[in-house]
């Protein structure tokens, strides 16, 4: 990893919803993987894709084999502090995330040390192991404050796509999806 002491910039890697809609205006935006992680539809969503009567599922960043894809966003110097403030704001609203940094391989070739928001595995609303039925059945249905739980597998998917990072996962989950809410 690269000595970041003498390069104040701040990153911020995106893995789901981060990926298609950031909240904020990076200076960069660059394709990045995190070694040691993986994207999982792992954590109940209790108020942006769903409600505490009907919880939704989002992702989150989960210890795993292999990489997880995603972006790697600089902050603007200057906005560090609203911007890590909006982040915790969208992200903590439950505790269910912990803040960490990541170690982050860029496309370009570059490494850098990322701040990113991975699942609590002791918190209630970590679900880990559903089957992909079981995942299905829930985005299918829920719905929160930020809309229906579909809509944010569909985004991401899409955005997924876009970029060129593959993930049968979640192109298999958001096809039964579609397949239930028809």
């Amino acid at each position: 990893m690269q000595d970041q002491s003498h390069d104040d910039t701040i990153w911020i890697f995106g893995y789901g919803s981060l990926i298609w809609d950031p909240g904020f205006d990076p200076a960069e935006r660059v394709l990045a993987r995190a070694p040691g992680w993986e994207r999982s539809f792992c954590l109940r969503s209790l108020v942006h894709r769903g409600t505490p009567e009907a919880p939704g599922l989002v992702l989150a960043l989960d210890a795993g084999q292999g990489a997880c894809a995603g972006l790697a966003f600089s902050v603007r110097t200057g906005q560090e502090v609203e911007v890590m403030a909006y982040l915790r704001k969208r992200e903590l609203v439950t505790s269910a995330y912990l803040e960490t940094r990541v170690a982050l391989e860029l496309a370009d070739g570059r490494q850098v040390e990322a701040v990113t928001y991975v699942i609590d595995r002791h918190h209630d609303q970590y679900c880990g192991g559903l089957t992909h039925e079981e995942q299905a059945a829930i985005i299918a249905e829920a719905h929160g404050g930020r809309g229906p739980n579909c809509e944010y597998l569909f985004n991401t998917a899409a955005h997924l796509h876009e970029l060129g990072i593959p993930d049968p996962h979640l192109d298999a989950l958001a096809a039964r999806v579609r397949e239930l809410s028809r």
